[in-house]
């Protein structure tokens, strides 16, 4: 048995936080929610604790989120491959774009299906993800105004996901002027800038997002409560909205160090091991989990006195010492998760999924960042 769990409770809490920040400072924002992977019970608590719009990478995953909530604005954030065109005009109500024929074939399926379709311009700021070159936006911008059913609600651009480029106020003031430009240039206005992230929230705390910039698309922030720009967390958050439990198979004391011939592991790793601990044993400890669910690296077992040791396929290996907490077979132990691996746990069908809701013990209110 082993099982990944959503706090309902602190989930809320999370996005109250956030909201109260985004609105104090006017800007929108749309939950980023691919890390759900589509799971229909986890995506019911989102919907429940939250009316914004909702962005995926996925198609399916928007799929089941229209067929939940259909009123619910679904977002496509990535430019989209040309022979989806009839799905993302189905199931994604905006969608983010580089290229002018992926929009055209936008532009003919609304008008087969009779929809406007609202699309953000990706500009490249140095990132070297998806993006055109700015000094092409006003030409862009004019062949995408010459098509039908198309509407144009803002112009983004997307930072630190590939390169680690940091978002800073010379960015997004460039960013905003570019959006100036065009809307001088074609008489027009451009409802949003969509160029906040998770990494960008820290500044906001600092101050430093120039006036135009009103869109954020959050999704780490919300489920982890962490400070992205600093790799730490921000205080007043939840960081554990996740948490995963994996029951013990088998408990034996076993040396500590493996006897015979070694050569590389089932990943084409070779272990190594400290020579102080031979003739040495410990009690060890196998849970019902392994690789193909998570990335052992990527998870903390909660109680300190466990440590991972290494993982197969199917299982867990964990160093208990002297079991001091006298665990047995049939017990389970909880792990924190980081968000690669709440994403791959979410991703493997092995592994089930539960909602807990439990009374949080924060007073609600915006604090500074945590040093």
């Amino acid at each position: 048995m082993s099982y990944i769990t959503i706090n309902s409770s602190k989930l809320s809490y999370n996005f109250n936080f956030l909201n109260q920040l985004f609105t104090k400072n006017q800007i929108d924002w749309a939950i980023v929610g691919k890390l759900l992977c589509g799971n229909e019970k986890f995506l019911k608590v989102l919907l429940d604790i939250s009316n914004k719009e909702i962005c995926d990478s996925r198609l399916s995953n928007l799929k089941i989120i229209k067929k939940l909530s259909p009123k619910t604005q679904t977002v496509y954030i990535k430019p989209p491959a040309k022979r989806l065109a009839k799905s993302i005009i189905e199931f994604a109500d905006v969608s983010f774009n580089t290229e002018i024929n992926t929009i055209k074939a936008l532009s003919e399926e609304a008008v087969s299906q009779q929809k406007t379709h609202k699309i953000v311009i990706m500009v490249e700021m140095g990132e070297l993800r998806e993006g055109i070159m700015a000094k092409n936006l006003p030409e862009f911008y004019s062949k995408v105004l010459q098509l039908p059913n198309i509407e144009v609600v803002g112009i983004g651009t997307n930072l630190n996901c590939l390169n680690g480029i940091l978002p800073d106020k010379d960015k997004l003031f460039k960013l905003n002027r570019y959006k100036e430009i065009v809307e001088e240039k074609f008489n027009t206005k451009i409802p949003y800038i969509s160029a906040g992230s998770s990494v960008t929230i820290p500044l906001i705390f600092r101050k430093e997002i120039p006036k135009g910039i009103n869109h954020f698309r959050v999704g780490e922030t919300l489920f982890f409560g962490t400070d992205v720009y600093k790799d730490s967390i921000i205080s007043g958050m939840y960081q554990d909205v996740f948490k995963l439990t994996a029951e013990i198979i088998e408990i034996i004391e076993k040396p500590m160090i493996p006897a015979g011939n070694a050569g590389t592991n089932l990943t084409g790793e070779r272990p190594t091991f400290n020579k102080k601990n031979i003739g040495k044993t410990s009690v060890r400890a196998i849970v019902d989990i392994g690789l193909l669910d998570i990335d052992h690296k990527n998870i903390k077992p909660k109680n300190p006195e466990i440590e991972i040791i290494g993982a197969s396929s199917d299982m867990l290996i964990l160093e208990l010492g002297t079991n001091d907490s006298d665990f047995k077979v049939g017990d389970t132990i909880d792990f924190s998760m980081n968000y690669m691996a709440v994403l791959r746990a979410m991703n493997s069908d092995y592994v089930d999924k539960k909602v807990e809701k439990t009374i949080h013990s924060k007073d609600f209110k915006i604090m500074e960042l945590k040093n």
